[in-house]
Order: structure tokens, then C-alpha cells, then sequence
């Protein structure tokens, strides 16, 4: 079968609309009605449903798409590994992070991996820990930072380091002097939250629906900058991860009772070719982010020891 072809169906499959997969594509339209065609003469059956208002793929072609997608993965392994046997780390790389972990835990490791590795390409996606997961397994990302707390089989991962949720108040707020704060006596506040979908709106969005709150929402952002400065003028209180508070930003980071920790890692799609320059990356990260942000945060020492859990482990995938 022909590869451009089943590139196609496949893009088909996933979009589904003819118009919109080929502007897709970069392709023309009947262009891309002809390939179908070819593919369906070549395998000898019907593939696709034209007749729906929302083109729709056959059983036939359900089993097809199946199989496409294998052949895909492995021809792009084979490109990969092939491409690779040239010589030292090239390419480009795939990565996912969430906004929040981009922009305050990534900047300054990303420019040493840049400085000592020049000729690798690194194209940054920033979505929610879900979107990211399901990324992955789609094939759209080669590494993702993922949440180790909701292991997938298809994933593989190691450990990065552990982070915190804890309530974000404005130092004048009467909870600012309090040692720890309780997701109810959060929950009962004007609040600004990320949206769903995120990690630092899942544990609020539980709570309150297990206990029946219904929580009092002003704002709603996955702008961190603008979620400080929301809290910072009094609008309400938020969540976020202990690090990214600062001393000139006039907030206060105080935990939750009992502490929500959020494990971080680098995941990838099991069975997937790891490139050399991917590698690299997964090398680097764990040999330097940790130890970066372990010297870089006051306190974390602290709250590793009380949670019980260390900060590194060797790069063995977790299975």
C-alpha cells in the first residue's frame, strides 16, 4: 500500500472533512477524494462513508485505520533510527509542559540544553496534563511533563521532581497568617481558577462536588501572570504551585491540610522509537532540573522529607 496514501486516509479519519483535511495537508481537495479513491481500489473495498452529512469511516475502514496507524508509527521509526546512524544528535523534538511549568521551571534548563546541544530543535506544545497524555499516545508528541500519579500502559516515564498545590492569598487576606488551610475554608472563598482541565483546578472542582459547595468562581485564567495579579488586587484566591510565588509579588503560598503533592515526570509513548536527541533531552532533564530546583526553592527539602519521597531516581523506565 502507499504511504502517502494511508497518510492521508489516516488524517481523514482523524479530521474528518474532506475540505478541512486537505487544507490540512496542503493538498487539494479533489486531490485527496482521488487518493481515498486509489486506496479503496488498491484494498479492494469501501472505506469511507461519502454520503453522511459527516463523512464517517466504515467498519472496513475502522480496521484499516487500525493497522494504518502501526505501519505510520514504524515507517517514521524506521526514518528516525535510520536518519540517526549519520551521526551525532540532530533533529527535532516534540515536547509538551503545561503553561505554568513552561514558562517558571523551563526557561533557564532549556538554554543550557540548548547551549550544549546547538543543532536540536525543540518545538514547545503547552497544554493541560490530559491533553498532553492523550497527545502522546496519538503521536503528535515524542515527551511530555505528565503527572506520575495516574500512570498510563502505554506511557513509560521517569521522575523528574515533586512539586506542591497550595492556595495562593494576597498577604493582606485574613487566611495569610495561617500555617495550612483546608480545601473546605478555601472552597467557601471568592475564588480565580484555572480552567478545567488543569491540575491546579482538579482537586478544588473535586472537593466541592463531593461536599456540594458551590464555589463562588470571579475569574477564570490559564495565564498565571494575570491570575497573581488578580489575586494580588483582591478579586479572589487561586491555586498554583509553591515555586512560582515570589517575594516582590505580595502573595503568600500556604499549604493545604492535608498537602495535595503533585509528582512530575517525563513521559513517552511505550513502544515508540525514542530518538537520540530525545534521549539526550530525557538525560538531561533528569541530570539537571531537579538539582536546579531543589537549590533554587526554599522549603523543598523540607516538605520532600515530610512527604517521604526523594527527589531523583536513575533514568529506568517505569513499566
Amino acid at each position: 500500500m502507499d504511504i502517502k496514501r494511508l497518510k492521508y486516509f489516516c488524517a481523514l479519519a482523524q479530521i474528518g472533512n474532506f475540505t478541512h483535511t486537505a487544507t490540512y495537508l496542503g493538498i487539494a481537495q479533489p486531490a485527496l477524494s482521488m487518493a481515498i479513491k486509489k486506496l479503496e481500489e488498491e484494498v479492494d473495498l469501501k472505506l469511507v462513508n461519502r454520503a453522511e452529512r459527516k463523512m464517517a469511516l466504515t467498519s472496513d475502514g475502522k480496521v484499516l485505520l487500525r493497522h494504518a496507524q502501526k505501519i505510520l508509527d514504524a515507517v517514521g521509526d524506521a526514518e528516525l533510527e535510520l536518519q540517526e546512524l549519520k551521526g551525532c544528535e540532530t533533529g527535532t523534538i516534540q515536547f509538551g509542559a503545561s503553561s505554568m511549568l513552561s514558562s517558571y521551571y523551563l526557561p533557564e534548563i532549556l538554554a543550557q540544553f540548548k547551549r550544549q546541544y546547538p543543532r536540536v530543535r525543540i518545538n514547545l506544545v503547552e497544554a493541560g496534563t490530559a491533553s498532553l497524555q492523550q497527545m502522546l499516545l496519538e503521536g503528535e508528541l515524542d515527551i511530555a511533563l505528565v503527572r506520575l500519579d495516574r500512570p498510563h500502559e502505554q506511557i513509560r516515564s521517569v521522575e523528574l521532581f515533586l512539586e506542591e498545590i497550595v492556595a495562593c492569598i494576597p498577604d493582606d487576606h485574613p487566611l495569610a497568617n495561617h500555617d495550612t488551610i483546608t480545601l473546605e475554608t478555601f472552597c467557601r472563598e471568592p475564588l480565580i481558577l484555572f480552567r478545567e482541565g488543569y491540575f491546579l483546578r482538579e482537586a478544588v472542582s473535586k472537593f466541592s462536588k463531593q461536599h456540594h459547595i458551590k464555589l463562588d468562581i470571579r475569574f477564570e485564567t490559564n495565564l498565571i501572570e494575570l491570575l497573581k495579579s488578580m489575586v494580588s488586587n483582591g478579586v479572589g484566591i487561586s491555586t498554583v504551585l509553591s515555586g512560582i510565588i515570589r517575594p516582590e509579588d505580595n502573595l503568600k503560598a500556604i499549604p493545604f491540610n492535608p498537602r495535595i503533592p503533585l509528582n512530575i515526570g517525563l513521559g513517552w509513548k511505550r513502544n515508540h522509537y525514542l530518538s537520540k536527541a530525545s534521549r539526550a533531552f530525557v538525560d538531561f532533564m533528569q541530570e539537571n532540573l531537579t538539582e536546579r530546583l531543589i537549590a533554587d526553592q526554599t522549603g523543598r527539602a523540607s516538605f520532600l522529607e515530610t512527604s517521604g519521597s526523594a527527589p531523583t531516581l536513575p533514568l529506568t523506565p517505569s513499566d
